[in-house]
């Protein structure tokens, strides 16, 4: 079942690319917008990426904290950091436990065929560790733009 606002965000602590571990029980008290994307380096989810890196400013004046998630392992999340230079925590998550505990693991639709991967998706969590929003099957262009006019940040 997919998650709804209301509902507790599943709690992780996952390796981020720096070599640290990040969990959200750590940042209760502040809103998180965290987000899963399926594989660093691609076209998409560097463009993904990037907006959030842009937007990084504004979100976190607003009191946003920024999380990406994704299969790929800390040395080339650390990649993909460096080179699109992204300030912002990258998580590590092989396993897919957290993926599945969002519900962001499963059948999609790409190129009209359905496939079994990682269902682009975003969560704003409260500073109480609900979902304020949970956006699955989001598009990687213009997402970041949208949420933004969503959260009334400008």
């Amino acid at each position: 079942m997919k998650l709804e606002p209301g509902d507790p965000a599943p709690d992780f602590a996952l390796p981020a690319a720096d070599g640290t571990t990040v969990s959200l029980e750590a940042h209760r008290g502040k809103r998180v917008i965290l987000y899963f994307y399926p594989a660093a380096m691609t076209p998409g989810c560097a463009k993904q990426a990037c907006d959030f890196r842009d937007s990084l400013a504004s979100l976190t004046s607003a009191g946003f904290t920024v999380l990406g998630v994704s299969k790929d392992s800390p040395a080339k999340l650390a990649k993909f950091a460096e080179h699109d230079a992204l300030t912002f925590p990258l998580l590590s998550d092989p396993s897919l436990e957290v993926h599945k505990a969002y519900e962001v693991y499963g059948e999609k639709m790409m190129y009209g065929k359905t496939t079994v991967g990682v269902i682009r998706s975003t969560f704003v969590i409260d500073a109480d560790g609900k979902i304020e929003k949970a956006l699955y099957n989001v598009k990687a262009t213009g997402h970041v733009a949208r949420l933004r006019r969503e959260l009334g940040v400008e």
